[in-house]
């Protein structure tokens, strides 16, 4: 098995960068929607905002420099190609730190917490607070190979992280992930993973039992009052996913605008702090750089797939892990869950903390409350 580690650069061809923005400036248009407010999916003058400014304001090529500048790798496991960013600090004693996206995400979603993490001084922490950071694309993703195979589920991932992480030297090391990423980096505590040590998430995983909801607390009747409300209003996407990913893939694959709007949604609904507009939380080309990753590398098929897996490949949520767990319930995320019920798969749950602000994409959202918590929960498992 070729073990390598490969260095990566992105250069992406200028016909592709101009042929991008000839599709969006002639974009085809729907009608306008029957009611506002983001009821019947992304209003027409807010996508036509977004896509105004990706078509002549946008530059890619600033986004790609950044990624070079971070140092990109590839490896190969289990037969397909991981792209990952390494970024190691100067600071002796620095904590490796593997973090996981999801979908609609990337590893473009830690773009502002990568210099406080790595460079603690120079964000005002302290050199003890320093990580070496390891941020692989999932399968299907950006720069990481595409699956010609099914199979690639979570526990696959969560084992090609494990291996990563051993490829790369690291023999103590902690993991974070949300989103999909908060299901590989549990699975890989409950594989014990050799050499994590801890491990942090972001989202509430756990699924209540018909014990959780006859004995539900008031807030806990709360989280699956918002559950049932999310499952009826914000869950389509999800059921195309897992049932159709080759049929919406052509939709997103040929129309720029299409792949946009199906992301932007993501960014408005799991963001219930942002005031009805992700833009009063997001900037537009911290999004768009996101947006940009997903055409270019034509991800929206194999990204989707994602979910089709999950759906399809046999998988038991490990319950009980023994791991030291930390988990951080932003108030702006859509999906809740009680201490109690996290506590059934996080068994060893040492860390709880209710950040006021922050939704579903709380690294890109609220850098400095994400990298605060990074800081407190990883400072236990400091050699």
């Amino acid at each position: 098995m070729d073990e390598t580690i490969r260095p990566f650069h992105t250069e992406i061809a200028q016909s592709e960068l101009d042929d991008l923005r000839s599709r969006l400036r002639h974009a085809r248009w729907p009608e306008a929607e029957t009611i506002g407010e983001w009821k019947q999916g992304v209003p027409i003058a807010d996508m036509q905002r977004l896509v105004k400014h990706w078509a002549e304001n946008y530059d890619w090529r600033r986004c790609e420099a950044m990624l070079n500048g971070w140092g990109q790798h590839i490896t190969t496991i289990d037969g397909l190609d991981i792209h990952f960013l390494h970024i190691r600090s100067k600071h002796e004693n620095a904590l490796p730190l593997i973090m996981t996206h999801g979908w609609p995400g990337s590893v473009l979603e830690f773009v502002h917490v990568i210099g406080p993490l790595v460079d603690p001084v120079a964000h005002g922490g302290k050199a003890e607070d320093a990580f070496h950071l390891i941020l692989p694309s999932c399968p299907g993703f950006a720069f990481s190979g595409k699956p010609a195979e099914h199979g690639w589920s979570i526990a696959k991932t969560a084992k090609a992280w494990a291996e990563l992480m051993r490829r790369l030297g690291y023999d103590r090391y902690v993991a974070q992930g949300g989103d999909y990423g908060a299901s590989i980096t549990l699975q890989m505590a409950g594989d014990a993973a050799p050499g994590l040590v801890a491990y942090h998430s972001n989202l509430a995983f756990t699924i209540p039992t018909a014990e959780d909801i006859a004995n539900a607390d008031e807030d806990e009747k709360r989280y699956l009052a918002q559950r049932a409300q999310g499952d009826m209003w914000l869950r389509g996407y999800m059921m195309e996913q897992s049932t159709r990913p080759q049929t919406i893939g052509y939709a997103l694959t040929d129309s720029p605008v299409g792949q946009a709007a199906w992301i932007y949604e993501k960014f408005r609904d799991w963001t219930t702090d942002c005031d009805g507009d992700p833009l009063n939380v997001f900037a537009i080309d911290d999004l768009l750089d996101n947006i940009t990753l997903y055409w270019l590398t034509a991800t929206a098929a194999s990204s989707a797939r994602l979910y089709w897996e999950l759906r399809h490949s046999p998988y038991q949520m490990p319950v009980g892990v023994p791991i030291p767990a930390g988990y951080s319930a932003f108030q702006g995320e859509t999906r809740h869950a009680s201490r109690r019920w996290m506590e059934r798969h996080m068994g060893n749950l040492v860390y709880w903390s209710e950040p006021p602000k922050g939704g579903h994409f709380a690294a890109l959202q609220e850098p400095g409350l994400f990298v605060e918590e990074m800081r407190t929960f990883f400072g236990m498992f400091r050699a």
